[in-house]
């Protein structure tokens, strides 16, 4: 893979947060040709209880006279649930998502990404009360957020109680607070069976990350460009035409994620996306 076709995507860590801290893990990203990144939360990889004032004054000196950027810190949202029926479960959840809003503060990164939360499978909560629930977690993150110099995004996710982007983007207005933005996740869009060109025009408004990876509509994957059944080439003028600027994220997890990861940017090149985009 050429580094300036790497320049065209952000690289999200997912892949590496067994093997690599965040440090070596931006190290060998940046390397290779990337110049923003999405970074994972997850012990012994990056952790915000694990990482003190020093450590984030030192982190992110490097990534700013490296030329780079942290746009977003995201979290696996499996073990998180915003929109829990226990409040202990809530309230341990917007505590660790508190601390991750801090460190992106510290780090200057943009935003976080957090999730709607999820229903219990077999007997589901009421909707109405898991959305005042996903509320009362807005109204608590998003304020700390803009104290903290970053945002809140809200990614839609096929786990989440709210998995499709037009129920995502009811909830979210409902809100009414214009500073909550949303990341399009195109695998999760097409493994719940909707548009993506459609679903990223639905949120254009609020749209401020999207993610790239590739799935079927049987199995949940996030697989490197070319193994599911995604369709990318429309993407590109979608995107040019709602007028997102920023740079889409590669959020591939493979057993070998640099050859992952340059092979979805090569296919990626294929279906449209170019130097000039």
């Amino acid at each position: 893979m050429q580094a300036n076709f790497a320049s065209l995507f952000a690289a999200n860590t997912y892949s590496y947060t067994l093997d690599y801290p965040v440090r070596v893990c931006i190290e060998r990203l940046a390397a290779r040709g990337f110049r923003e990144f999405e970074l994972m939360m997850y012990p012994g990889h990056l952790w915000p209880a694990h990482l003190d004032a020093a450590g984030r004054r030192e982190l992110r000196a490097y990534v700013e006279g490296e030329g780079l950027k942290v746009g977003t810190l995201n979290m696996p949202n499996i073990d998180l649930n915003v929109a829990a029926a226990t409040e202990e479960m809530r309230a341990m959840t917007l505590g660790i998502l508190r601390g991750v809003v801090a460190l992106a503060g510290d780090l200057g990164a943009g935003a976080v990404v957090i999730g709607t939360g999820k229903a219990n499978p077999l007997l589901p909560m009421r909707k109405e009360l898991m959305v005042d629930h996903f509320h009362k977690a807005l109204a608590e993150l998003v304020p700390l957020a803009a104290d903290k110099g970053t945002s809140i995004v809200v990614e839609n996710m096929p786990f989440g109680f709210l998995p499709r982007i037009s129920e995502m983007l009811a909830a979210i207005e409902a809100y009414g607070d214009k500073r909550v933005g949303v990341v399009y996740d195109v695998a999760n869009g097409h493994f719940v069976k909707e548009d993506p060109c459609e679903g990223l025009r639905a949120c254009a408004s609020r749209l401020k990350v999207v993610h790239l990876s590739d799935t079927n509509q049987s199995i949940y994957r996030h697989d490197a460009v070319g193994l599911g059944s995604v369709d990318f080439r429309p993407i590109p003028a979608v995107l040019a035409e709602i007028g997102f600027k920023s740079k889409p994220v590669l959020e591939i997890i493979a057993t070998d994620p640099d050859a992952a990861i340059d092979d979805s940017v090569s296919k990626l090149c294929e279906a449209g996306w170019r130097q000039d985009a």
